[in-house]
């Protein structure tokens, strides 16, 4: 007696169709999980046997042998229970083997038969749709996995539901796709009071998706301006917002089945590890970079986070992915993001005040932001320091225009962008462009050109901050809703690349 059922294994966002073949043959009675599984897949014959004795069926005296093919995949998850209740119940003649066969299935067991739900629901519903089966998750994954319309998804919350669908006593309805949700909570970049400078700087930076760094003593105001970064971006493309979410798929992040239009922020704390920043770990999750993609990853405390940890962002920086190794296979994950970085300009923090400084100034300034290496602070787009405001000001009133008026702006320069590379596979913002194509979007007239050839001279611009400048201006250009880019945009950008150090 033989029956397939067929499910997913996770490599990265990807999800790839695994056939689930079982055998009942003669012999002794036993329960063998075979094809490469980790340890969670191995005890699901524990709980696929206490759930199938939950609903009174007896499994055979006999010898079952589960297969998970092609057995050179690591098998990983406990979304393997479901298909494998649905291969055995195939191969005892419970259950019509050809619709099984038709389906992609996914699901926990609990032990009294209870669905309980899975992380992957979205890429599953991907997969399954591309091989034009239907997908059956865990009723809480459904909403989530009928975002897909190409396919069909059936969301039982126990596997007696499950099977009374498959035998045709009572057939599951469709699952519907979860509400599209978008957070209004952001904070007003009005109520930051003064640090027009580091407003511009943020204004530019969310408008080409720029790297931005600010230096700045405690309390002068970095977090409060990141933290309104939000209410600046334009919301998530529909084809944004389904990449993103199936990266909060695979982690578990998902809530109700939602998909979020707003773009991610992450903020992760500065002794996060690499696994935790890059991804990897158990599962090869993604990382904080990764959960960033199309939108913002904050690092308060540049400098305290770990110099192996801040190494490892140069390379996913420059390619828009990051691939996580293991022993046997390699995890690609996505992580198009905009890195927002805030650091003090020393280790107590005081190095502009004499009063205040301690007494290694100005020595320890250049061994704190010294952790910062050369090549990693040649990739921050755009550096402005962040001075502290004066009480004196804090009782004024509100001043600067609103962030909606920001953000309309905003979106705007993304329009002219969007437009711009629409014929380019790889190319979404100005910070994307590169090559020939910068080159024909980007080139300044004659004014801006010979003043940034003057400043590649007299300060030693490298190749990539040479072409960086230029995106920047090109931002900057767009912002104004101008076709070319001239010498006041060049000047403006080459003023956010040189306001830290020199030595660019």
């Amino acid at each position: 007696m033989t029956a397939l059922a067929y499910t997913v294994a996770f490599d990265g966002i990807d999800a790839r169709l695994v056939q689930v073949q079982c055998a009942i043959t003669p012999g002794l009675p036993a329960f063998a999980i075979v094809g490469l599984p980790d340890k969670a897949v191995s005890e699901a014959r524990e709980r696929v046997r206490a759930a199938l004795a939950a609903l009174a069926i007896a499994l055979p005296s006999a010898r079952i042998s589960i297969n998970l093919s092609p057995a050179d995949i690591l098998k990983e998850g406990s979304h393997f229970d479901l298909p494998i209740a649905l291969a055995v119940l195939g191969a005892i003649d419970i259950l019509p083997k050809d619709d099984i066969a038709a389906t992609v299935a996914l699901g926990e067991l609990s032990l009294n038969g209870a669905l309980v739900p899975v992380t992957g629901a979205l890429p599953a519903a991907v997969a399954a749709g591309s091989e034009d089966r239907a997908l059956m998750c865990p009723q809480p994954c459904g909403a989530e996995a009928a975002w897909v319309d190409s396919v069909r998804v059936l969301a039982p919350a126990t596997l007696s539901q499950a099977i009374d669908h498959f035998t045709g006593r009572r057939v599951l309805d469709p699952a519907e796709a979860g509400e599209v949700t978008q957070h209004s909570g952001a904070r007003c970049l009005s109520e930051v009071k003064g640090q027009e400078r580091a407003k511009r700087a943020l204004e530019i930076a969310a408008a080409g998706r720029h790297h931005l760094m600010m230096v700045g003593t405690p309390g002068s105001g970095k977090s409060m301006l990141a933290a309104r970064l939000p209410g600046l971006l334009p919301p998530l493309t529909p084809v944004e917002a389904l990449e993103t979410s199936m990266i909060h798929s695979v982690a578990g992040l998902l809530t109700e089945g939602g998909i979020n239009r707003t773009r991610p922020f992450r903020e992760p704390h500065h002794t996060a590890s690499t696994p935790a920043i890059v991804g990897g770990g158990r599962g090869a999750k993604p990382g904080e970079i990764s959960l960033a993609h199309n939108g913002v990853l904050f690092m308060d405390e540049f400098p305290e986070f770990p110099r192996q940890v801040l190494e490892t962002l140069r390379q996913p920086i420059e390619t828009g992915e990051v691939v996580v190794a293991r022993a046997n296979a390699h995890v690609r994950y996505p992580c198009r993001f905009m890195l927002v970085a805030a650091a003090n300009p020393c280790k107590c923090g005081y190095l502009p005040d004499p009063a205040r400084a301690c007494g290694r100034a100005p020595v320890c300034g250049d061994d704190y932001l010294g952790r910062i290496s050369g090549p990693l602070m040649d990739r921050f787009d755009l550096r402005v320091e962040v001075p502290p405001v004066a009480y004196t000001d804090l009782d004024l009133p509100a001043t600067g225009e609103t962030s909606q008026v920001i953000a309309q702006r905003i979106a705007g320069a993304r329009r002219i962008q969007t437009d711009r590379y629409a014929a380019e596979s790889a190319m979404w913002s100005n910070a994307d462009a590169q090559g020939d194509v910068l080159e024909a979007v980007a080139t300044p007239d004659d004014a801006g050109r010979a003043l940034l050839r003057d400043v590649a001279e007299r300060f030693g611009l490298s190749a990539r901050g040479y072409h960086r400048v230029l995106r920047v201006a090109r931002t900057i250009a767009d912002l104004e809703s101008s076709n070319d880019v001239g010498r006041a945009h060049i000047a403006e950008a080459v003023s956010f690349r040189l306001t830290l150090t020199k030595e660019v």
